[in-house]
C-alpha cells in the first residue's frame, strides 16, 4: 500500500505539470489587456507610459517561458503574485475564500451522501414499488434541474415569498451560528440535490447487481438476519463503484461551486475567479483555476485509497 501511494504521488507530478501549462495558457488567451484597462482614464484614453510601466511591473514583457517559470517558482514558494486590480497578495485572497468553498463543498457532499445512499438502498429493496418510482423521479429531477434555476426558485420561495432565509450573502459561524446556518441552507441543498440524485441511482443499480451474488445467498443460508446480510455484506460491496462517484464529486464540488456562489453572492473561490475573469486579473485567475483543479486530482487519489478500505481483496502491486 505504501509503495502504491508513493507511485501515485509521483504520478501526480506530470499530471499537475500539464494542468499548470493549460491553466497558464488559458489566462494568456483571455480577451483584453489588463494593463490597458488600468492605464485608461475615464474617457477611455490609454496612457502609453503608464501601460508600459504596468507591463514591466508584472513582467508581461517577458517571454511566455520566462513568465511560466517565474509563476511556477512562486507557486512552490508561496509567492502567488499580486492582484493587478486590488494590489493585495493573491495567496491571502485565495486562502480566505478557499475556506468557504471547502466548507460549502463538504456540507453539500455530506448531505448528498446522507440522502443518496439510504434512498438508493431503499429503492433497490423496494424495486418496482411506489417507493422506487418516487425515488427514481427524484433522481431524474435532481439530475435534470440546473443549479442556477433551482437556486433562483429557492430564493423566490424561501427568501422573497416566505421570508424565512436570506436571499444571499454569508455570515461566519463565529459571528452568529444561527445566521450562518440560514445562509448555508439553500446553497447546500442546491449543490447536494444533483449529487444525491446521482448517488442514489448508482447505489440502487449496484445493490441490485450484488443481491444475486453467491456470497449474499451464503450469508442468508448461514441464518444471518436480513439487516446484516444487506448492510454488512451486500451494501459494503455495492459501495465500491459508488465510492468512485462520491470521492470524485467532492473534487468536482470544490471546482464546481461557481454557479451557486454567484447566484447566492457567496465569498468563495469560484465567484472570485469569475469576477477576476471579468476584470482581466490574470494573476488571480491562474491561481484560482489551479486551486480548483487540484481538488479533482486529489479526490481521484482518495478514491483509489478508499477501495482497499472497503474491499481488502483489492491489492495494489
Amino acid at each position: 500500500m505504501k509503495k502504491y501511494l508513493v507511485r501515485r504521488l509521483l504520478g501526480l507530478i506530470p499530471t499537475l505539470f500539464i494542468i499548470s501549462i493549460i491553466v497558464f495558457s488559458l489566462t494568456r488567451v483571455l480577451p483584453g489587456d489588463p494593463a490597458a484597462v488600468l492605464a485608461a482614464n475615464e474617457e477611455g484614453y490609454i496612457d502609453a507610459e503608464l501601460r508600459a510601466a504596468i507591463n514591466e511591473r508584472f513582467g508581461l514583457n517577458d517571454s511566455m517561458i520566462v513568465q511560466y517559470g517565474r509563476w511556477m517558482k512562486g507557486v512552490f514558494t508561496g509567492d502567488w503574485g499580486i492582484s493587478i486590480f486590488s494590489g493585495v497578495p493573491v495567496f491571502s485572497q485565495i486562502m480566505e475564500r478557499a475556506s468557504f468553498t471547502i466548507q460549502l463543498a463538504v456540507l453539500a457532499w455530506v448531505t448528498a451522501i446522507l440522502i443518496g445512499v439510504p434512498v438508493g438502498v431503499l429503492s433497490a429493496l423496494k424495486r418496482n414499488s411506489i417507493t422506487d418510482m418516487v425515488a427514481t423521479t427524484f433522481a431524474v429531477s435532481g439530475i435534470a434541474l440546473p443549479n442556477f434555476w433551482l437556486g433562483l426558485m429557492m430564493i423566490i420561495l424561501f427568501a422573497v415569498t416566505l421570508d424565512w432565509l436570506p436571499a444571499g450573502g454569508y455570515t461566519p459561524f463565529s459571528e452568529n451560528p444561527a445566521d450562518w446556518f440560514k445562509s448555508m441552507v439553500m446553497p447546500t441543498i442546491v449543490l447536494g440535490t444533483a449529487l444525491s440524485a446521482g448517488i442514489m441511482r448508482l447505489m440502487r443499480s449496484a445493490l441490485l447487481e450484488v443481491m444475486g451474488d453467491d456470497y449474499v445467498r451464503t450469508a442468508r443460508a448461514k441464518g444471518l438476519g436480513e439487516p446484516t446480510v444487506i448492510w454488512v455484506h451486500a451494501v459494503r460491496n455495492a459501495l465500491l463503484p459508488v465510492v468512485t462517484l462520491i470521492t470524485l464529486q467532492l473534487g468536482l464540488l470544490i471546482g464546481g461551486t461557481v454557479v451557486t456562489e454567484t447566484v447566492f453572492f457567496l465569498p468563495g473561490v469560484g465567484r472570485f475567479v469569475v469576477d477576476a475573469v471579468i476584470a482581466k486579473d490574470f494573476q488571480v485567475v491562474q491561481m484560482g483555476l489551479l486551486f480548483l483543479t487540484l481538488g479533482v486530482v486529489i479526490a481521484n487519489l482518495v478514491a483509489d485509497v478508499l477501495y482497499t478500505i472497503l474491499d481488502p481483496r483489492i491489492q495494489y502491486e
